[in-house]
């Protein structure tokens, strides 16, 4: 498990790009049969992929579960989402299937001792990317489907940010302990995911952009608002986002990102907003 300590404002002034992009950026999410998980100081989320091809995979492969969370199995104090980026899978938590068909959703509750990913078609594997936050009580596990997330239209056209938030791990959707998870998707020609500019101190994020075409990139833009810094990010990969840093992006094309939160409370309203001409 490759684990990340928290940053600090005033020492990220003076990071170069290699060191920004080695505190912040997680790649290489996707490796056949494998669990690939990265584990940040900032609220102790976790950031997971899975890309099961020829194999059934458990979601603690790899991982030395007692070393790095000091508990039996992964969710014995955890919640966890789940997203579905590829091809038809399965998913099975303790004992209960759940079809995971491309952008559906899955939250497995605190306490769940077993959890299994499988592709129904290796050549078209399923690509699960998953986000874990520490839970103090347990919830219902629950499959949420595209097609029943609630659906936020905002932006416009003409600022370049015409976008649909689906919320699916969200206090209008599901009682969670502390995450919430939701994607939001551009429309063509929009490129902006979010302006003005925002932090929330009382939680952090973790981002992760797929449909990306091929050859393009998205501008992730991240550091305090009088001083910003940018992760230039590629198809499938994702940042973690301090509560201190703003978090907007704009790309060379339209494309999908996947949010992530979890820390105090979950008031989506409650942020602090940095008007666009007051960036530096």
């Amino acid at each position: 498990m490759d684990i990340r300590y928290s940053a600090n404002q005033k020492d990220f002034k003076r990071y170069t790009t290699e060191e920004t992009r080695n505190e912040f950026l997680i790649e290489n999410l996707y490796i056949a049969n494998e669990v690939v998980a990265v584990y940040s100081h900032v609220d102790r989320m976790v950031t997971l992929g899975c890309m099961p091809t020829t194999e059934t995979v458990s979601i603690d492969k790899g991982i030395d579960i007692w070393k790095n969370f000091g508990t039996s199995y992964f969710l014995e104090r955890r919640e966890i989402g789940i997203f579905n980026i590829g091809g038809a899978g399965k998913i099975v938590a303790d004992g209960e299937e759940f079809k995971m068909g491309y952008k559906d959703c899955l939250y497995i509750t605190k306490g769940t001792k077993e959890v299994t990913f499988t592709s129904e078609d290796s050549s078209n594997p399923a690509k699960f990317y998953m986000v874990s936050a520490p839970a103090h009580k347990s919830c219902k596990t629950t499959f949420i489907p595209i097609e029943k997330a609630a659906k936020k239209p905002l932006g416009a056209m003409e600022t370049s940010n015409k976008r649909v938030i689906n919320q699916f791990i969200h206090p209008d959707v599901l009682e969670t302990c502390q995450l919430s998870m939701g994607m939001t998707v551009l429309d063509p020609g929009s490129v902006w995911n979010t302006m003005p500019s925002h932090t929330h101190e009382r939680r952090m994020e973790v981002y992760m952009y797929f449909e990306i075409p091929e050859n393009n990139v998205v501008f992730h833009m991240m550091g305090e608002g009088n001083e910003t810094r940018h992760i230039v990010m590629q198809n499938e990969q994702a940042v973690i986002s301090p509560s201190w840093s703003i978090h907007s992006g704009a790309g060379t094309s339209n494309y999908t990102f996947i949010w992530a939160m979890g820390g105090e409370n979950q008031a989506f309203d409650d942020m602090d907003t940095i008007p666009t001409t007051e960036l530096r």
